[in-house]
């Protein structure tokens, strides 16, 4: 089982360099998704949970700053 990533104690820079990694990451498996089978189904959906993690960090630093 792979550790959890925590945002909390990323800052603004490292966060947006991640959702935009996490995003390319997202659009690859729709891709991959879409031409064959895919081994973990659930990628997605932990893809796209991962980034609403990240916006919502966010969101609460620029709420606090």
């Amino acid at each position: 089982m792979a550790k959890k990533i925590s945002f909390k104690e990323k800052d603004m820079e490292e966060l947006k360099k991640l959702l935009g990694e996490k995003r390319e990451e997202l659009r690859q498996a729709r891709f991959a998704a879409t031409g064959a089978r895919v081994k973990d189904v659930n990628h997605a959906g932990k893809v796209r949970k991962d980034i609403a993690r990240i916006l919502t960090e966010m969101t609460v630093k620029t709420k606090t700053v």
